[in-house]
Parts: structure tokens; C-alpha cells; sequence
């Protein structure tokens, strides 16, 4: 057999496994690199280039980029101005989503900004009461459509530049590509509006993420019941300045308070017998006695109190249990106790079946505490085998403080990736890989978190496809079915040539990258409308459209491969509804780019 042949044929068994959907995605990609490696098609240097190609380190980086966002808050604020402009209505979700997708897409691509929502569009599902898989597939068919909004939406549109500039010696403008991705975007959110709710998979994840939004509020009410809880700083000329922390524990005000805590400004809980300027103090009590307190001895409430002065940017809670055999089992806890590490404290200690008690009492098996500290000091202190975490204070952190402390440097970074994809001042891969370095340097993430942010089974699943699209460049087959479909049409007039160029297009990029296929198909659409006097204009925008309609398998693009695992889609999940929008797509690139770019040269 040729090698035209043996490609053909693994292609055809690849295909067929992932629609069969009974062995994991990544055992297919590795077995296809693997056949083609023992078929003599592929070296052994090709087989495993996936792993160090610039593709694959790019989305690695891109999710680390995205990780650090979430870690920000900054998905966290843009999903609660989703949920408060769409509110419960499905119609305004879907176009928000979208619309902010799209934007987003076309100032980092469409891997980054799938990469960067995708967790907050998870989280927005599950508060929402909805399933994942409603909002993911439209998010990334969205971002598809955002690609062709400007000229950095998508490395394709760099090539449909530089081949125009070669062939006719004029460039096309930055927000021309607009032109096309405009109706796109306005067209697949119609369809998603209209046909979504019949073609759009029903399906359920293996996981789903906890909704931890009101975390706050449900804290209060198993530990605090109707005492509220604040935190008040002691400003110079405050009457508590050089008084005794003792002074406070016998005040009532006319009802209960307690005073929980003294910490100093770097959070951390002071030692000192004394109030001293700049100290912040914690106390639990009714909202009246806690004003009048504040008011007597001119002290100022955290403004910056994100629940009940439980969370804010700069502190958290955690909840932990305590397990049988633990350490703590007999010892004792109280209200205001700090913890042995001297960088939490005890806000309260509940035994199961009992209210939470003011006093001190003895720790058993079972009983609950609610710690309070730095969020740096939570993550760090509360992984310890002699306590339980119910929730991390990572993950409460990231659901409730929009644009948290890091917020700003992680939003520099990405300003600065995004400028540096946009000026192609650096390949993508080098802009993406220095703002991921960036994020770890400057603590928005940890090398641990960044480590768990990688999707493996997307990572792998790349590298593993890359052989195959080397193979099927390598070996001619590309552009021996690209040349022979549009042979076939290439004589039946402008508007069948167009067609034939969206279908060869189209096809090739459901099997291999989108820039792969424009890569093969720009010469050869160029030549043929050099032959038939047709505006290269007009068939280098359609390349690029059907080059962005990579929407019937999950591994037509890495966005697509994304959103397989979050949402519990299957392989045959993406077509239905893909070729709606595919049917979109082809509108445009036929019917459309000839009213803007006329088929015949003026």
C-alpha cells in the first residue's frame, strides 16, 4: 500500500474510535502516532514532536493563564455581572455568555479565552441550576465566530493578510474581517436561541464543581445564628489606644458581644495584653451593640468585608472537621483561641446535634471548627492530617471575592500577552509561556496550582494528533483530495468554485488544525482563482471563514477538546448542532463575502 493509502486508512480507524466512544480519547491519539510510527509513515522524531510542538505549549500556557484569572477573581466578578444582567432569564445568559466570549476571543484567540471562561462558565451553570452542558458548546462555537471579529482573533487571519499582501500588494484592515464575523456571531447566537434547546446535548459530568457563592451567608447561619460578625480597626486617637484587651470582654452595650480576636495589620493574630494602634478587631454580637461599640470608642468597620465579615480580598474561613484518632480529640477549643501555627483563629466549635458554644469545651471526634486567617495562611495551615477540610479555601476564595488581592497584576499580564499576540512582537507560544512564568513569579498562582490547572487528556490528545496532520501533509494526501474536489468545481463558475473551497476547507479542518488546512488550501485557492479571473479577495475570505467552521468534532480544534470533559459531552455529541452552524458558516463564505468582495476583479 501507498502511504497515501496507509494515512487514509488510519485516519479512517481513528475516526471510527472516537465515534465509537469506547476507549479513552488519548489511547486513540497515542495509538494513531504509534501506527503510524510502525507503518514507516511517520520517524520517531515526528511521532512524539506533539509533546514539544509550540501548539501544545501554548495551550499548556493558556492554562495557566486561565487558572491565574480564575484564582484573581476575575471570572468570578465577570459571572456575577453575568448573573446579575441576565438574571433568570435564559435568552439574556446565552447572548452575555456569548458576547463576552467572542470579545474576549478576539483579543487572545480562541483557546485562550475558552480556556480563561471555562471555569466560571461551569460554576454559572451549576448556581444557575443548569447543566453544564447547555452553556459550553455555544461558548466555544461563539469564540469560533469571535475569530474573525478583528485581525488577532485567529493565527489564520495573519496568513489571509500575508497572502494577500503577496498576491495583490494590499493588506486587509484590522476590523475588516469583522465583516464576515459579525453575521457569525450575531448568527450562531440566533441559533443558539432558536435550535440550542432541541439539538444541544443533555448531559450530565462526571463531576460538577459546588456552588460556594452564598458560602458566607450559610456559615453564619450554622455557627453564628442571628449574631453578626465584624471586624473593626483601631485608628490613632481611638479611646482603645494603650487600654487593656481585657476592657472589651466585660462590655455588653445593652446586649451580648463578644470580642473573638485581636490581629495585628498583617493579619496575623496579635499576643499583645494591650489595644495598640492599627490593630483589628474581631467581634461577634447583635449589629446594634456592635455599632454602638464601634461609635463609643471611634472605631472604623472593614468596608472590604465581601460576607459578613467572615471573607474579604485579604481574609477567609475554612471549615475543617475533626476525624477519629485525631490529635485534637480531648483537647480544648474556644471561641478566640488561636491555633497552634499562631496564624488562625477559632471563630467557633460546633459538636454535632448541639449548638455552637461560646465557652470552652473539649474537642471529640466529629466536632466542626470554623478558622478564620489570611488566605495565604488558610491555604498553608489547614493541610493538616489531624483536621478534614470540607471546602478549601482556594476554591471558596475563587467563588467569592471578585478581583480578589492579585487581581491587578494578573490583568496587567494578560494586557501585556494580549498586546504581544496582537503586535506579533514574539510567537504565540513565547507570549503565552511568559505570561504563565509571569503568574507564577508574581504569586496570582502557585507551581502547585499550576500543575492542576493542566487538562492532561487535552494536552495529550493534541500531541497525539499531531502525527497524523504531519502525515496527511507529509504524504500529500491533503492536497490530493484538496486539488481533485476543487478540480471537479473549480470549472462551473465563481459561485460552485466557492462552494467547493468552503467544503474542502471544512472537511480537512474537522480532521486537522485550522491554520494546517488554511496552510494547504490558500495556494491552491489562489492559483485556481488566478486561472478563472476570479478576486483573490473573495476566496481568501472564504478559506478564512470555513477555516473557523472547525465545529463537528471534539477534536477539530483544542477548544472544542476543552469543553468535552466539563460539560460530559461524547464524541458524537458536536455535530448535530455543528452543522446548524456550519450551515451558517457556509452562507457567509458563499453568499456573503461576494456582496463585500466582489467574485470578479474590478
Amino acid at each position: 500500500m501507498t502511504d497515501v493509502t496507509v494515512t487514509l486508512l488510519v485516519l479512517v480507524v481513528v475516526v471510527a474510535a472516537f465515534v465509537w466512544n469506547r476507549l479513552p480519547v488519548e489511547v486513540v491519539a497515542l495509538g494513531a502516532a504509534l501506527a503510524l510510527y510502525g507503518t514507516g509513515i511517520v520517524g520517531l522524531d515526528d511521532t512524539f514532536a506533539g509533546f514539544g510542538s509550540g501548539t501544545v505549549v501554548l495551550i499548556a500556557a493558556l492554562f495557566v493563564v486561565a487558572e491565574a484569572i480564575d484564582a484573581a477573581g476575575v471570572t468570578t466578578w465577570l459571572g456575577s455581572l453575568l448573573i446579575r444582567f441576565s438574571g433568570t432569564s435564559r435568552t439574556r445568559l446565552m447572548v452575555l455568555m456569548m458576547v463576552l466570549t467572542a470579545l474576549l476571543t478576539a483579543l487572545i484567540s480562541v483557546n485562550g479565552a475558552v480556556a480563561a471562561l471555562l471555569p466560571m462558565v461551569v460554576v454559572l451553570a451549576v448556581r444557575l441550576g443548569r447543566r453544564p452542558s447547555e452553556l459550553l458548546m455555544p461558548m466555544a462555537f461563539a469564540a469560533h465566530a469571535g475569530s474573525l471579529l478583528i485581525l488577532t482573533g485567529s493565527p489564520v487571519n495573519i496568513l489571509i493578510l500575508n497572502a494577500a499582501l503577496e498576491t495583490t500588494g494590499t493588506g486587509i484592515g484590522f476590523f475588516e474581517f469583522g465583516l464576515v464575523g459579525l453575521p457569525l456571531l450575531l448568527g450562531t447566537i440566533g441559533l443558539t436561541l432558536w435550535l440550542g434547546p432541541r439539538l444541544l446535548p443533555a448531559r450530565t459530568p462526571e463531576a460538577l464543581p459546588k456552588d460556594l457563592g452564598s458560602h458566607g451567608e450559610t456559615l453564619m447561619n450554622h455557627y453564628l445564628g442571628g449574631d453578626g460578625l465584624s471586624r473593626l480597626s483601631i485608628p490613632a486617637g481611638s479611646a482603645l489606644v494603650g487600654q487593656p484587651v481585657a476592657c472589651l470582654q466585660d462590655e455588653h452595650d445593652g446586649g451580648h458581644l463578644h470580642l473573638i480576636s485581636v490581629q495585628g495589620s498583617d493579619g496575623k493574630p496579635s499576643g499583645n495584653t494591650v489595644f495598640e494602634q492599627g490593630d483589628e478587631i474581631v467581634v461577634r454580637g447583635g449589629q446594634p451593640t456592635i455599632d454602638a461599640l464601634a461609635a463609643r470608642h471611634g472605631l472604623k468597620q472593614d468596608d472590604d468585608d465581601a460576607t459578613c465579615g467572615l471573607i474579604s480580598s485579604s481574609y477567609g474561613v475554612a471549615e475543617v472537621v475533626v476525624p477519629p484518632r485525631s490529635n485534637l480529640v480531648g483537647t480544648e477549643a474556644f471561641p478566640g483561641m488561636v491555633t497552634d501555627s499562631g496564624h488562625l483563629v477559632v471563630l467557633a466549635h460546633h459538636h454535632p446535634g448541639e449548638p455552637a458554644s461560646s465557652g470552652r469545651t473539649l474537642i471529640t471526634a466529629g466536632d466542626r471548627l470554623l478558622l478564620q486567617g489570611t488566605w495565604s495562611a488558610l491555604d498553608q495551615h489547614t493541610v493538616d492530617h489531624n483536621v478534614l477540610l470540607v471546602d478549601s479555601p482556594d476554591t471558596i476564595r475563587r467563588q467569592t471575592v471578585p478581583l480578589g488581592p492579585r487581581a491587578t497584576p494578573a490583568l496587567i499580564v494578560v494586557g501585556v500577552m494580549v498586546i504581544l499576540l496582537a503586535t506579533n512582537l514574539v510567537p504565540a507560544p513565547v507570549a503565552a509561556l511568559l505570561a504563565a512564568l509571569a503568574m507564577v513569579v508574581l504569586r496570582v498562582v502557585t507551581v502547585q496550582q499550576a500543575h492542576r490547572s493542566m487538562a492532561w487528556t487535552t494536552l495529550i490528545l493534541v500531541a497525539g494528533m499531531i502525527p497524523l496532520s504531519t502525515a496527511i501533509t507529509a504524504t500529500g494526501t491533503a492536497e490530493i483530495l484538496a486539488e481533485g474536489m476543487v478540480s471537479v468545481v473549480g470549472g462551473g463558475g465563481p459561485l460552485l468554485l466557492l462552494v467547493g473551497l468552503f467544503v474542502v476547507t471544512a472537511v480537512l479542518g474537522q480532521l486537522i488544525s485550522n491554520t494546517a488546512t488554511a496552510l494547504i488550501i490558500i495556494p491552491i485557492a489562489l492559483s485556481v482563482a488566478q486561472e478563472s479571473s476570479i478576486n483573490p479577495y473573495a476566496v481568501l475570505m472564504c478559506v478564512s471563514v470555513a477555516s473557523s467552521a472547525a465545529l463537528l468534532t471534539p477534536v477539530a480544534t483544542p477548544a472544542n477538546m476543552m469543553i468535552m470533559q466539563p460539560a460530559g459531552y461524547r464524541f458524537g455529541d458536536y455535530w448535530k448542532f455543528g452543522l446548524a452552524i456550519m450551515a451558517l458558516y457556509a452562507a457567509v463564505a458563499i453568499l456573503l463575502v461576494p456582496v463585500f468582495w466582489p467574485l470578479q476583479n474590478q
